[in-house]
């Protein structure tokens, strides 16, 4: 198919949203959706996906996430000449010195940060570059990877021994205390991941802690694998909010749903310490003395003159061979990732999660608890609308279908956040525990 006709609903399925939450006055979350423009743009680049999670008084949080999800897809186009994990990990590193230098521009906007994590799809896999608490997930048939590391103080203190299991669930240790993120300092330590094969159906999750905070891995999957990639983030912000919303909730979707942009034993290996432009890197230099002495050599050639014509000759000779070791031989030449090498450590954790069946009856009682204090606060709603949906559901938990109960109780309750979003008044919000 020519890129011109090019239609990526055909190829990938995106969704996302960023919502303020139940308790914050304004979102200091952002995010970034960067769809390559063709087949051949994305066999060079892939598609580009940033969640950005904002820290600092005032506007300062909003401003440095907004800084990252706009200066990085910028700096991944400008370099171009750098394999995508390089031009990753340097594209975020470029939008921390640039928000680190507003930062210290202003005092209103002094030490302000943000989290980043960035997902990049391409033939050879997917691969993240990433910095702070935000999270990328990858979800395959009934298991739900985390790709990232979290750079919090519970995390690290894991990984270093100095914490038992029993310890970090204790909840003595504040688990959003975080130790890197782009902005605070001039300089940052960016995590690089994969890459990571892909195949039919992997469904990729990016999302700040407004979400993981409120919801488990086993809930996550369980969404993933059973909505679409638009029901599934409004069905995930939603669930954070009923929990609590105490922070801003955002998330992007990403599903594969065709071969093309599956990884193949056929993709060309990433090349490290190289370059990727097709021209040939040529000193001008070289082409000049390639020109002159070619020039010269004919010239001495044409008078007959063949014993003064063997210097220019030599010269020529030197200057072809070198000029063709630039374009063909010493360009391009660096380490190339392929088979099972990638970078990192990830995935980090890996989840497993039932069928549906129990996340079903979950939602089941979420629902009914939400419908009940509907009902109790009088609020104005479409009773038909949710009544139908409710007993689509039931029907399908009878029939033992799960996958389509949880789509009917997740349809409802998004229809009824809806609904109570629109009640006159402020009496309309509503918080169910976990």
């Amino acid at each position: 198919m020519s890129d011109s006709l090019l239609n990526w609903d055909a190829y990938i399925r995106v969704a996302s949203l960023s919502d303020i939450g139940m308790r914050r006055t304004n979102n200091q979350d952002n995010l970034s959706v960067s769809m390559a423009s063709g087949l051949e743009q994305w066999k060079r680049r892939g598609h580009l996906f940033i969640v950005a999670d904002g820290m600092g008084a005032h506007a300062a949080g909003e401003l440095a996430s907004k800084l990252a999800i706009d200066h990085i897809p910028h700096l991944y186009a400008k370099f171009d000449d750098i394999s995508a994990p390089e031009a990753l990990k340097k594209s975020v590193v470029g939008a921390n010195m640039e928000i680190h230098r507003r930062g210290q521009a202003n005092e209103d906007f002094y030490n302000m940060g943000t989290t980043c994590s960035v997902l990049t799809l391409l033939p050879q896999g997917a691969v993240a570059a990433h910095i702070g608490d935000s999270r990328v997930y990858r979800m395959r048939k009934n298991y739900i990877e985390q790709l990232t590391f979290d750079h919090s103080l519970v995390w690290e203190m894991r990984a270093s021994g100095q914490i038992t299991e029993e310890e970090e669930h204790s909840g003595k240790i504040p688990k959003n205390v975080i130790t890197r993120s782009l902005g605070p300092y001039p300089e940052c330590k960016v995590d690089v991941e994969g890459p990571f094969p892909i195949q039919m159906d992997d469904t990729f999750l990016l999302c700040s802690d407004g979400l993981t905070g409120q919801l488990t891995d086993e809930e996550i999957g369980s969404i993933l694998a059973n909505l679409a990639p638009n029901e599934a983030v409004r069905v995930l912000v939603d669930l954070a909010n009923l929990r609590g919303g105490a922070d801003n909730i955002t998330c992007i979707v990403v599903k594969v749903t065709h071969p093309q942009l599956t990884t193949s034993a056929s993709a060309q290996p990433i090349m490290l310490h190289g370059k990727n432009s097709k021209k040939p890197s040529i000193h001008p230099i070289s082409w000049v003395v390639l020109i002159a002495s070619g020039i010269a050599t004919l010239l001495f050639g044409v008078m007959t003159n063949w014993l003064t014509a063997i210097i220019p000759g030599v010269v020529f000779l030197g200057s072809l061979i070198w000029t063709l070791i630039q374009a063909f031989g010493s360009a391009d030449k660096g380490e190339l990732i392929y088979g099972n090498r990638r970078f990192g450590k990830g995935p980090y954790t890996k989840t497993k999660f039932g069928n549906g069946e129990q996340f079903s009856k979950q939602l089941r009682e979420i629902s009914e608890l939400l419908r009940d204090a509907a009902k109790t606060e009088e609020w104005k709603i479409d009773w038909e609308t949710l009544d139908n949906l409710h007993a689509q559901a039931a029907g399908a938990i009878e029939n033992d279908k799960p996958s389509e109960a949880i789509r009917f109780y997740s349809r409802s309750l998004s229809f009824l956040m809806d609904q109570l979003r629109n009640q006159d008044g402020s009496s309309s919000s509503i918080e169910l525990g976990s």
